[in-house]
């Protein structure tokens, strides 16, 4: 059993913390990146306050519904209702914004680097950043993908043209019946390919990405590595903070950095081994690109 231990977060802390963050970087063997929604966040893929209000007013208003997140999860009656919210959800969040500076600073720190990356998040932003797709494993989906919600195969179809069909057509938070997506192979209603429950489609695309993540993770396993975690929380800490801790705990070598603007409690155990940064990830990356001493 991890237990966590408080950090300082004087300013002189914060430089220090980030001096050695930045050695750590440009000296590591490897570098695995481990993303969580902090860092779209950061990056301005705000799913609550103005920028819901913004686009889903109508929503805040017919269903009492307050972001976009609890929008996803709402009993809609009918699949015409169920695509107009998340097509419209899609088309923001998925098509519609850059990467976003965070994604595009991280990127010119790695991008010379032995890295991969795993990430929680299902926005593409990597992608959209440059980072190599042979370096990338988003292991809760894609909104990018639908996939069946039976479901009756393991394959995932991409729907960038379907999407924008239904939020052109859409009126009154409804979509035509005729845009109704179903399975090619089934005829079952489609639905997102998101981690929700355990009907979650892991296609041959997956599994391939989650392969290399193991191998990665294999082949370092004794070497210098940084474990650089970025805007994870503990929704699902099973996935990326739980197995930094944990591979930092068996190597002596490796090196858990944690950069969140809320918590960055470590376990006493690595406590000597990390270097938490609470901040903001946009303000943090700058901060590391242009650090000289201070």
């Amino acid at each position: 059993m991890f237990f966590r231990t408080k950090t300082l977060k004087s300013t002189s802390d914060y430089w220090e913390q980030i001096k050695k963050l930045k050695t750590e970087i440009d000296g590591a063997d490897a570098i695995l990146i481990g993303a969580g929604a902090g860092l779209s966040t950061s990056a301005g893929l705000e799913y609550g306050g103005q920028r819901f209000y913004d686009h889903f007013s109508d929503y805040a208003e017919t269903y009492g519904l307050q972001d976009m997140y609890s929008a996803g999860f709402y009993p809609y009656k009918t699949l015409e209702e169920y695509w107009a919210y998340w097509s419209r959800h899609i088309d923001l969040n998925r098509y519609q914004p850059e990467a976003g500076k965070p994604y595009t600073d991280l990127l010119k720190l790695v991008q010379d680097k032995n890295y991969f990356v795993i990430t929680t998040n299902v926005d593409h932003c990597f992608q959209k950043a440059g980072f190599d797709k042979q370096k990338l494993f988003y292991t809760q989906g894609d909104y990018g993908l639908w996939q069946c919600s039976k479901p009756c195969c393991q394959e995932t179809y991409d729907n960038q043209e379907e999407v924008l069909k239904m939020v052109r057509q859409q009126k009154d938070m409804k979509i035509p019946t005729s845009l109704i997506p179903h399975c090619p192979h089934c005829g079952s209603p489609m639905t997102m390919n998101l981690r929700i429950d355990n009907t979650f489609v892991e296609d041959k695309g997956w599994h391939i990405a989650s392969s290399r993540y193991k191998n990665f993770i294999n082949k370092h396993s004794n070497m210098h590595i940084l474990y650089l975690e970025l805007g994870v929380g503990y929704n699902t800490p099973i996935i990326i903070k739980y197995p930094f801790w944990q591979m930092t705990a068996t190597n002596q070598k490796a090196v858990y950095a944690c950069i969140n603007s809320q918590e960055t409690a470590v376990p006493r155990k690595i406590e000597k081994q990390t270097i938490p940064v609470q901040g903001d990830i946009k303000k943090v990356i700058e901060d590391i690109l242009s650090f000289h001493d201070h």
